[in-house]
């Protein structure tokens, strides 16, 4: 019910997420990113346990592809599970168990790893991954890009409902973690409209939370 990317931006070493599915709220059991160590997607029959080990795992000193058969081996009910890393080199893994649901297939390449589970055809997760790889800018613009070439790839067998992002860079927390719970229209494109106006104001954000004497006005009623 799920097709989704973890990436990494060479550039800036940023780690993001992004996912979509027809089941609500997609994004608050399937993202986690670590600013430093990686991100990670766990999904289809979700067991939210295995992202924020998987994370743990390469933190540790593992691979992306010692994390996934670390992970493998532990979790309960793996053939049911797709688990989706990136490590802080741009190595990839996937684990797609035999019982993922529907269509599901996966694609990788450095710095990048999509999968993806009944979808409307097996093509979509390459679809996600090229269409990173071909796009530039900040990985923000780059993981919106992935997931609009997946939809028209054929995204998901039926229609999506939800969807979400999330950034890290070099804090512990996300410095963009943008979801939609539940839309009948188009959630990618509802984050879409969310980053377009969240983007601009990324870096003030972050200097709010660093120090806020030197934070440019908030820009509301009231602010002084």
């Amino acid at each position: 019910m799920t097709f989704s990317l973890v990436a990494r931006c060479e550039v800036t070493g940023m780690f993001g997420v992004a996912i979509s599915s027809s089941s609500p709220a997609v994004a608050a059991r399937c993202s986690y990113a670590r600013a430093g160590v990686g991100a990670a997607a766990s999904q289809n029959v979700t067991d939210p346990t295995l992202g924020p080990l998987a994370l743990d795992l390469m933190e540790s000193g593992l691979t992306a592809t010692e994390a996934v058969e670390e992970v493998a081996s532990r979790g309960r009910f793996i053939e049911y599970r797709q688990v989706l890393t990136v490590d802080r080199a741009g190595n990839t893994a996937i684990h797609s168990g035999p019982s993922s649901l529907g269509i599901w297939t996966q694609a990788k390449g450095r710095n990048v790893a999509s999968g993806g589970n009944l979808l409307a055809n097996g093509s979509v997760p390459q679809a996600i991954v090229d269409g990173f790889i071909a796009s530039k800018g900040h990985i923000g613009d780059r993981l919106i890009a992935a997931m609009r070439a997946g939809l028209a790839a054929g995204g998901e067998a039926g229609p999506v409902h939800s969807a979400g992002m999330m950034i890290v860079d070099k804090y512990s927390w996300p410095v963009a973690d943008l979801r939609c719970d539940w839309t009948e229209d188009c959630p990618i494109e509802n984050i879409a409209t969310a980053w377009d106006i969240y983007k601009p104001q990324l870096d003030a954000y972050i200097q709010r939370a660093l120090d806020p004497r030197e934070a440019p006005s908030y820009g509301v009623a009231g602010d002084e």
